[in-house]
């Protein structure tokens, strides 16, 4: 699945990152990180430091 490619690249990258940023790093399309994200979101494994930009918890 796409979420862990999604928390891969965040982790690896070590900064707060765009959801463009983060499927261009994973080498996914934006959509799909977009889902993977808000999966991400409802298992409480990312979070937004400030608007627009999401790390992992």
């Amino acid at each position: 699945m796409s979420t862990e490619k999604v928390l891969a690249a965040m982790q690896a990258a070590g900064k707060p990152m765009k959801a463009g940023e983060i499927a261009e790093a994973a080498g996914l399309d934006k959509k799909d990180v977009d889902k993977a994200m808000k999966v991400l979101k409802a298992e409480e494994k990312i979070v937004s430091p400030k608007r627009c930009f999401w790390e992992p918890k």
